[in-house]
């Protein structure tokens, strides 16, 4: 049996987790990244951007003990997320499994090689180039670099937040372009 705190817990920490998707959704809509950087303005390309985010609070935390249940509850409302846009684009019940579990595959690998990127032990480049570009047959140099200096640079700026903050849904991005950035 649950306890009235264990119940109370979990509400606060799917509350953060939906506000903190919430604003990885937003950051990963930003029209500049499909205007400026050319990631492909498709589905798959707007998947890509928010798994990105995702990826990035996910990271953030990653190393924090207290963080577990609201890094679940952030996976979970992901992929409940992809689950109801699968639905409305009328993708069969019975498909629906199927394209969740590939989904979450291929984040798993995305974590994965932007991790070892990050790290420095892989080439940030290949799975920028890999995951936000794979659909596009020529994409040019500078966007993938452009990219990288982002992800760089948004890793730099969360890492520097509170994990408290992140867990209780307060993400903050740093801005798209260095000249909006008022450091």
């Amino acid at each position: 049996m649950m306890s009235i705190t264990g119940l109370f817990g979990q509400k606060a920490e799917k509350k953060a987790a939906h506000e903190a998707y919430n604003l990885a959704v937003a950051q990963g809509r930003l029209p500049f990244f499909y205007a400026e950087h050319r990631v492909p303005d498709t589905l798959d390309g707007r998947f890509e951007m928010i798994a990105l985010h995702v990826f990035l609070i996910l990271r953030r935390i990653k190393n924090d003990r207290q963080s577990g249940a609201f890094a679940q509850a952030l996976f979970d409302v992901f992929f409940a997320d992809m689950d109801r846009g699968l639905r409305e684009l009328g993708t069969g019940d019975l498909s629906v499994g199927k394209q969740i579990k590939l989904m979450a595959t291929g984040f798993y690998g995305r974590i994965a090689a932007y991790d070892a990127g990050l790290d420095g032990t892989a080439d940030l480049e290949a799975a920028v180039r890999r995951n936000l570009y794979g659909t596009v047959a020529d994409i040019d140099q500078s966007a993938v670099e452009a990219a990288v200096a982002y992800l760089r640079r948004q890793w730099a700026f969360l890492d520097a937040q509170s994990s408290d903050e992140i867990r209780q849904g307060r993400v903050r991005f740093a801005p798209v372009t260095l000249e909006e950035d008022p450091r």
